[in-house]
């Protein structure tokens, strides 16, 4: 656009019509001028953001390291505070670094067991509980026999279910230790302790029975402390428990820890009584906490279920005549002469306040045949006896959940 335009005076006729034409010019333009807007100004071209990278693979990586932001959940109506979505999710177990995690009130910590068990804490009480991680379609059918039962002193409680987007989160009280481990550390107990607890075990098992829950797969693991000072018992891990509906107990799924498998589980391919195998699994138990080994014990799985099927052991000579009837009566082959659940709280042992192992009579190692209980758990038995938790060669066996 011209701002200004100098024209000099003409001073030949020639010159007259060149300033008449430059006249009319100036006044086109001003005309075009008043018409015509200004043009926008150009934008600047976008321009990428240039990687300085020597090496064309580290341009690749870089790209690769590049994630979308994500928005946090949005929460679910209806739900309390502490039932929203979680943010984060419980870490890989086995990794090097776990995060922890925020679930409603608690504070996840390290993973304790297995692979969905974490300690965990309380936010305001910081009062420990162990949490267990359940698949969302799956938790209901898992925390069934903790409903059906009604509440007792021996059996673990369930303090809060904390809802998921994808998982349920189950807290129970917090445990010392559990029965395996303590045996392994004190070789064996004396009379009067086993005494004291297991009439809790045998106090547990006989409620979980009158109410139609057969344990199946029942061991030393499954009885935890809640106590430091390690006087009371209660159990656990009822989630792979079978629920009864009516008198009828009996059973097809072939189900538990070899090295407390009932002989009928192994000999019949035909049903069996769920809650007579319960007590032979508890007579299993009893035997190891007094003797300090196990009843059928071998490192092959074809031996070992060949002791079990015949039914014959030997009963130390160190225990007392009330503590080897109560075994024995819990350790019969056949199903039906065994004492039940409810019976053995009425057993001379049980009830008697003399029980103590007699003076001198200790057990010699040289004279036993049998092994001592393992230093490694249950579990990790089962597996050098043929596969996973539970698992034995023996294709009658399921696995039974860890």
């Amino acid at each position: 656009m011209v701002d200004m335009i100098h024209i000099s005076s003409p001073s030949s006729p020639s010159c007259k019509l060149c300033f008449v034409c430059a006249i009319k010019n100036i006044q086109y333009l001003h005309t075009m001028s008043v018409n015509i807007s200004p043009a926008p100004a150009p934008t600047r071209p976008l321009r990428l953001k240039r990687l300085e990278l020597d090496d064309p693979q580290d341009y690749t990586e870089a790209l690769k390291c590049k994630r979308p932001r994500l928005s946090l959940p949005p929460s679910s109506p209806g739900l309390a505070p502490c039932l929203r979505p979680l943010r984060h999710s419980p870490g890989p177990v086995g990794s090097d670094h776990h995060c922890v995690s925020c679930i409603g009130p608690y504070v996840l910590l390290e993973p304790t067991e297995g692979t969905e068990t974490y300690r965990a804490v309380h936010r305001v009480t910081e009062q420990e509980y162990t949490c267990k991680v359940f698949s969302m379609r799956r938790y209901q059918e898992l925390i069934a026999p903790y409903a059906r039962l009604l509440p007792h002193d021996n059996i673990c409680r369930i303090a809060e279910v904390v809802m998921g987007e994808r998982s349920v989160y189950v807290f129970f009280q917090h445990n010392y230790g559990d029965m395996h481990s303590y045996v392994r550390t004190c070789k064996r107990l004396q009379e009067e302790e086993a005494v004291r607890l297991f009439g809790q075990m045998a106090a547990a098992v006989a409620h979980c029975h009158e109410h139609g829950v057969v344990l199946r797969d029942l061991k030393l693991r499954k009885f935890v402390f809640v106590d430091q000072q390690r006087t009371k018992l209660v159990l656990q891990n009822l989630e792979d428990s079978c629920l009864l509906h009516g008198d009828d107990d009996s059973l097809m799924d072939k189900h538990g820890c070899p090295a407390y498998v009932g002989p009928e589980i192994l000999n019949s391919r035909h049903s069996y009584s769920g809650k007579a195998a319960d007590v032979w699994s508890l007579g299993v138990v009893l035997y190891t906490m007094v003797v300090g080994r196990y009843p059928f014990q071998d490192v092959e799985p074809a031996a070992l279920f060949s002791k079990i099927r015949r039914g014959a052991f030997t009963v130390p000579e160190s225990l007392s005549v009330q503590a080897k009837s109560l075994v024995c009566c819990m350790l019969r082959k056949v199903p039906s002469e065994r004492l039940e659940a409810s019976e053995l709280l009425f057993h001379p042992w049980l009830n008697c306040s003399n029980n103590t192992t007699p003076p001198n009579t200790h057990l010699n190692p040289r004279n036993c045949t049998d092994q001592v209980v393992p230093s490694y758990t249950d579990d990790t038995y089962c597996k050098r006896n043929g596969g996973d938790a539970g698992t034995d060669r023996h294709p009658s066996i399921r696995s039974a959940p860890a």
